[in-house]
């Protein structure tokens, strides 16, 4: 039986094992392996499965599995672990630009840190309004590559993420796809913190890049806040978000921070 070498990075709290795939040594199992090596206990543990593959268009393609299996069109921190990966093992420059299912994504990498320059944000609805925990809660929703829910709260640390959050991702608003959920409150003009429960992991996560873009952008609109928007994520690490917005839609929309570099393995191909 082959083995396949793997490598494990996190960005932000968010940990995920990434595979150079660009010889097809994973051709269909790739939903499998991530719900085998995404266990914390009898696999790798981690938030997702991330793949680096060949493309016609760019320095190369990135697709990502949720530890449930199901494929996403986009991870904010996943795609800044793949641009390091890449820089690292001299896959792409440090300047890239790279394919996802939600767009053409470029990153720049800087020592531990990466830059990604996003896909324009669309789908923005700021005016939902849904029943939680027996009281009306304004909801913006805005799809940052994946859909996003936000909510405002004043007091973040005692939010039951996993429950409020299983409640709105699993919504009928949000159905058939559903919805991440990030639940926000606002410490300054530039400064916000963020909790997320993530679709596909379904649970709450030590950080979410895609959610984080989408926390700063609501929260210039909802709570006034100003780029660039430092966000303070549950695992500790913060994310810094730059926007521009104008018309009624954002553009310019880039996430900044640290990617670490963890270990690299070997598994047993199934």
């Amino acid at each position: 039986m082959g083995r396949i070498r793997f490598a494990k990075l996190s960005g932000a709290g968010n940990d995920f094992v990434v595979i150079d795939n660009r010889r097809k040594v994973l051709p269909s199992a790739a939903a499998k392996l991530a719900i085998q090596l995404c266990q914390p206990k009898t696999g790798v543990g981690a938030d997702g499965l991330i793949l680096l593959e060949r493309s016609a268009k760019a320095d190369f393609k990135m697709r990502i599995f949720n530890p449930d299996g199901s494929e996403a069109e986009m991870c904010g921190n996943g795609a800044r672990c793949i641009a390091r990966f890449a820089y690292l093992h001299k896959i792409a420059p440090a300047k890239m630009i790279f394919e996802t299912l939600a767009g053409l994504i470029s990153a720049q990498v800087k020592g531990s840190e990466v830059k990604l320059h996003m896909s324009d944000p669309h789908s923005l609805k700021d005016n939902i309004t849904i029943s939680l925990a027996g009281r009306a809660q304004k909801v913006l929703f805005i799809n940052t590559g994946v859909p996003h829910a936000v909510i405002f709260v004043n007091n973040l640390s005692k939010v039951p993420v996993f429950e409020w959050g299983r409640m709105v991702r699993n919504h009928r608003i949000f159905k058939p796809a559903g919805t991440n959920v990030n639940f926000v409150s606002k410490i300054d003009q530039h400064t916000i913190r963020i909790r997320t429960y993530e679709r596909g992991v379904e649970n709450e996560t030590l950080a979410c890049g895609t959610g984080s873009v989408a926390a700063a952008l609501g929260s210039s609109l909802a709570k006034n806040t100003v780029s660039p928007v430092r966000v303070h994520t549950q695992g500790g690490e913060v994310l810094t978000v730059y926007f521009k917005y104008s018309a009624n839609r954002f553009y310019d929309v880039y996430m900044e921070g640290r990617v670490q570099f963890v270990f690299e393995g070997e598994v047993k191909e199934i």
